[in-house]
Parts: structure tokens; C-alpha cells; sequence
């Protein structure tokens, strides 16, 4: 007797789950970029006699790319994010059996499939 696996189900709400921890996780990404970014700009004031002080904005690169690279990660967490929540949310029935390729669940006999080319006589 062969059993037949079950087919993976797209619709399972446990990733509402999993999406509700990856909008958490880029918060906290997003926090952090907005700390590296402010580590990365240094201002600088330096007195100059009968002057107004000469000003100075010093960038330093590796904490403004870790605070670009943070908030990358932090999107891509965002769109995989309501990835996971349409899957979670959205269910689809699958074909019934004999149905055209294309065609979705619950359409009418005899609805039109997905554009065949034409038969041409040779």
C-alpha cells in the first residue's frame, strides 16, 4: 500500500507568526542603522580668534555602510514580512481534477483555459 504525501500548504497561519517577529527584528534593525548613522557624522567646531568658530562635518564610512547595510537588512524583513503575511492570510483551492492548466478554482465548465496557439492545417 503506497501511501501519498500531502502536498505543502501555502495557506498556514502560523507565518502571521513569523511575520510579526521579522516586523519586531527590523524595527530593532531600523534603530540600530539610525545609532551607526549617528556614530558615522561627527560635527567639529574649532575657535578662531575675532572669527565665528570654523565648523567642520567629519564622516566616518564604516559606521554610515554598517548603518546602510542595517538598513537593508531591515527592508528586506519588511517585504518578506508581508510575504509571509498574505500567505498567512490569503487561501487558494487548488484545481479540481481534469481541469485545464490555468484555469482557476470554481470557474464554469467549459471556461476558457489559458491561450493555446492556434491548429493550423498543413
Amino acid at each position: 500500500m503506497t501511501t501519498i504525501a500531502p502536498e505543502p500548504a501555502l495557506h498556514r497561519p502560523k507565518r502571521a507568526l513569523v511575520a510579526a517577529g521579522e516586523v519586531a527584528l527590523a524595527v530593532l534593525l531600523g534603530l540600530a542603522a539610525a545609532w551607526c548613522w549617528n556614530r558615522g557624522v561627527l560635527r567639529l567646531s574649532y575657535p578662531v580668534p575675532d572669527h565665528p568658530p570654523l565648523r567642520a562635518t567629519r564622516y566616518l564610512g564604516n559606521w554610515i555602510g554598517t548603518s546602510i547595510a542595517l538598513g537593508t537588512a531591515a527592508g528586506a524583513l519588511l517585504i518578506d514580512a508581508v510575504r509571509q503575511t498574505v500567505l498567512a492570510v490569503r487561501a487558494r483551492a487548488s484545481a479540481p481534477a481534469g481541469a485545464p492548466a490555468g484555469v482557476p478554482a470554481g470557474a464554469p465548465a467549459g471556461a476558457p483555459g489559458p491561450e493555446e496557439p492556434a491548429e493550423t492545417d498543413v
